[in-house]
C-alpha cells in the first residue's frame, strides 16, 4: 500500500510490552542512495530529546491503521546507535524542497510529498510542485522513482521532461468501454432537427 509521507508522521508507536503509545512519529530519515527509509524520529511524553528516540524500521513488526507495533521502549536507539543511520543523519538530507530538474537542465519544481510502500518503507513516488509559470498548465507532477537519474544534496535529476509528461498522461488518459444511452438520444435528437430543418 502506498502512503504519503504526510500521513506517516503522526503515526502513533504501540508497545506490546507497554501495550499503549509510546510516542509519535515526528520526521522520517531516508537514504539517499536508495531511497529506502531507514528510521523514523519520534516524540512523546516518555521520550527525551537526545536521548533514545530513533526507530529502526526493522524494529517494526507491523504497520496498520492504529499504528506501528513494537516489541517495546528497549527497540528505540539514539543517533550514534547504528553506524549506517548515524552516517545518514550526518547528511542532513530532506526530501522535502529538493529541486527537481531533467538531464537537459529543465526545471520541474520542488518535491513537496512523496509517497512510500508501506511494505518495505521504499520512497515509490515524489509529488513536484511546479513553479508558477508552469504551475498553470500542470500545478503539480507524480514523478516514479524509477525516473530519478541522481540525487545530489541540492536536487534531483530525472528524465527528460517529455518522457516523465508522457508516461503520466497514459495513465491518466482514460476512454470509456461503454456507451452513454443519453449521449446517444441527444446525438439522434440533434440529427432529427438538422434534417427537420433542411427539410423546410
Amino acid at each position: 500500500m502506498l502512503v504519503y509521507n504526510s500521513r506517516l508522521i503522526g503515526t502513533p508507536i504501540l508497545s506490546i510490552q507497554a501495550s499503549s503509545p509510546i510516542g509519535r512519529i515526528d520526521s522520517i530519515i531516508v537514504d539517499p542512495d536508495n531511497l529506502k527509509i531507514v528510521a523514523f524520529r519520534l516524540s512523546g511524553p516518555t521520550i527525551s530529546k537526545g536521548s533514545n528516540s530513533l526507530l529502526d524500521i526493522k524494529s517494526i513488526r507491523e504497520y496498520s491503521d492504529l499504528g506501528m507495533i513494537i516489541d517495546s521502549t528497549d527497540e528505540l536507539i539514539a543517533d550514534d546507535d547504528v553506524v549506517k543511520i548515524s552516517k545518514i543523519l550526518a547528511l542532513n538530507f530532506d526530501l522535502i524542497d529538493l529541486k527537481v530538474e531533467t538531464k537537459k537542465g529543465s526545471k520541474l519544481g520542488k518535491v513537496s510529498a512523496f509517497t512510500v510502500d508501506s511494505n518495505d518503507f521504499t520512497v515509490k513516488q515524489i509529488i513536484v510542485k511546479r513553479p508558477p509559470l508552469k504551475a498553470f498548465i500542470d500545478p503539480e507532477l507524480t514523478i516514479s522513482c524509477r525516473e530519478i537519474v541522481e540525487i545530489t544534496d541540492y536536487k534531483i535529476i530525472v528524465k527528460d521532461e517529455e518522457k516523465v509528461l508522457k508516461r503520466r498522461a497514459e495513465k491518466e488518459d482514460f476512454i470509456p468501454n461503454f456507451v452513454n444511452p443519453f449521449r446517444g438520444q441527444n446525438l439522434a435528437q440533434i440529427e432529427a432537427d438538422k434534417e427537420e430543418k433542411e427539410a423546410n
